[in-house]
C-alpha cells in the first residue's frame, strides 16, 4: 500500500485553521482529527463546533480518532460530516468493539480500532478481517508533542505479520512522535498511514515537511 501522511490539526494554528486545513488539501493525504473528551484521556481538544467547519472546506479525506468514553454516540454525526475514517479505542469499547466496527462500516466510513502503548497489541488480533484499519498509538493518547515510544515498532511489526498470516488487508496507522528521524523505521515496520502534528505544523515550511516525511 502507498505510504501516506496525516497531519493532525491538534497541532495547527487555530487562529488560522482554514489556512492549515487547505495546506493538507494541497500537500497532505489525510486530515487527522483528534477528538478528546477529558475522560478517556487527560485532555480536551475539540468537537463538532470545529469538525463541522473543517468539513466545509476539507477536500482531503478526514480521519476521526475518537478518544472518548462513548464513541458510539458520534458515529452518525461524523458520517454526516463526510468523515472517511473513524477509529475508537478498544479500551473504551471493550466487548462492543466488533459491533461498533460494523456500525461505522454501515455508515459508509472505514472503521478502525485504536490502542494505547500499554495495551497488548495481540488484543487487536480478533478484529483482523473486521476492521479496515488499526491505530497503534506510539505515545499515550492525550497530548501532542510527546516522544515516540520505540517499542511501537515491534508492536506494529507483530500486527502486520498477523494480518499477512491471515491473508487479510488492513491499514496500520501510527500516531505520536513521528519525525524525520524515525519515519523510515515506522514505514519499514509495516505502517501505511503516519499521523504527524508538531513535525508538520511546527516546521518553518509545513508543505516541505509533509513531502519529506512521505518520501523519507
Amino acid at each position: 500500500m502507498e505510504f501516506k501522511i496525516a497531519p493532525s490539526i491538534l497541532a495547527a494554528d487555530f487562529l488560522h485553521l482554514e489556512k492549515d486545513i487547505r495546506l493538507v488539501n494541497e500537500c497532505g493525504d489525510v486530515i487527522h482529527l483528534d477528538v478528546m473528551d477529558g475522560s478517556l484521556v487527560p485532555n480536551i481538544s475539540f468537537g463538532f463546533s470545529v469538525i463541522d467547519q473543517v468539513a466545509k472546506i476539507a477536500r482531503a479525506p478526514m480521519d476521526a480518532h475518537l478518544m472518548v468514553v462513548h464513541p458510539e454516540r458520534w458515529f452518525e454525526r461524523l458520517a454526516a460530516d463526510r468523515v472517511a475514517m473513524c477509529s475508537f479505542h478498544l479500551e473504551a469499547a471493550g466487548d462492543d468493539t466488533a459491533e461498533f466496527l460494523g456500525r461505522i462500516r454501515a455508515l459508509g466510513m472505514q472503521a478502525g480500532v485504536a490502542i494505547n502503548p500499554d495495551v497488548p497489541v495481540e488484543r487487536l488480533f480478533p478484529y483482523i478481517g473486521k476492521a479496515d484499519y488499526f491505530l497503534v498509538m506510539s505515545v499515550f493518547a492525550g497530548f501532542g508533542g510527546q516522544k515516540f515510544i520505540a517499542e511501537s515498532l515491534t508492536r506494529v511489526a507483530a500486527l502486520r505479520a498477523e494480518i499477512e498470516k491471515r491473508g487479510e488487508q488492513a491499514i496500520i496507522e501510527v500516531d505520536g512522535g513521528i519525525t524525520l528521524a524515525n519515519v523510515r523505521q515506522v514505514r519499514e515496520a509495516g505502517v501505511n498511514l503516519a499521523v504527524a502534528g508538531s513535525s508538520v505544523y511546527g516546521a518553518s515550511d509545513p508543505a516541505a515537511a509533509i513531502r519529506a516525511l512521505r518520501e523519507a
